[in-house]
This record gives structure tokens, C-alpha cells and sequence, in this order.
């Protein structure tokens, strides 16, 4: 069983930076991919970025350049750091974690956080 708290989103204005942190409990962190999910109001739940096991980064294309993903083992923590932030980032971002090493759609996750609030101003 994993647990996974999310922490670090707000309000911000449109180019601004907000890093977001993903704290897991248990012992077997390190055996999972990793991904960051959103959503805004109305709209489905879209994936974000991913981190595997070993290392392997995957981001949609909209974020390519501006969101970074990485993940520190020894705290059980991921993180996202994004910047050049823009109005239609603001949604509510998830934490996930899967057994399958690779990135994919939510239903390949097992685990879930509650989720934290990202606002971009204009």
C-alpha cells in the first residue's frame, strides 16, 4: 500500500514558477513510475508528466520545456517544477503511482493523492 500527499500548488501569475512535491509512504517507493495527472473543471483527467524507475522522463507535449520531473528516493518524494506557467495550466494536479514502468492513462495507476490546486492568473 502506498499513500501519496501533494503539496506546493497556489496562485500564481501567468510566467511564473511553482514546484510541486509528491510525498509517498513505504518502503518500496523506488519500485515505482511515477506520473503527475490534471485536471480543470469540466474537462477529463490528462496526464502531465511520468518518471520510471530508472530514471526515464515523459511529458505531453504542452508542457515540454517548461515542466521538469524528477524524484528523490531517499525522501519518498517526487517533484514537478514548472515554470513559464500559463493561464490553461490551472487545474486541480494529482500524484499517481504505478507498477508499470512506463507513463499511460490513469487506469494504470494504483495509487492516488488527493490532489493540490494550480491557478494561473492572466
Amino acid at each position: 500500500q502506498v499513500q501519496l500527499v501533494e503539496s506546493g500548488g497556489g496562485l500564481v501569475q501567468a510566467g511564473g514558477s511553482l514546484r510541486l512535491s509528491c510525498t509517498a509512504s513505504g518502503r518500496t517507493f523506488s519500485r515505482y513510475a511515477l506520473g503527475w495527472f490534471r485536471q480543470a473543471p469540466g474537462k477529463e483527467r490528462e496526464f502531465v508528466a511520468a518518471i520510471g524507475w530508472n530514471g526515464n522522463t515523459y511529458y505531453v507535449d504542452s508542457v515540454k520545456g517548461r515542466f521538469t520531473i524528477s524524484r528523490d528516493n531517499a525522501k519518498n518524494t517526487m517533484y514537478l517544477q514548472m515554470t513559464s506557467l500559463k493561464p490553461e495550466d490551472t487545474a486541480v494536479y494529482y500524484c499517481a503511482a504505478s507498477s508499470y514502468d512506463g507513463y499511460g492513462p490513469p487506469t494504470l495507476y494504483d495509487y492516488w493523492g488527493q490532489g493540490t490546486q494550480v491557478t494561473v492568473s492572466s
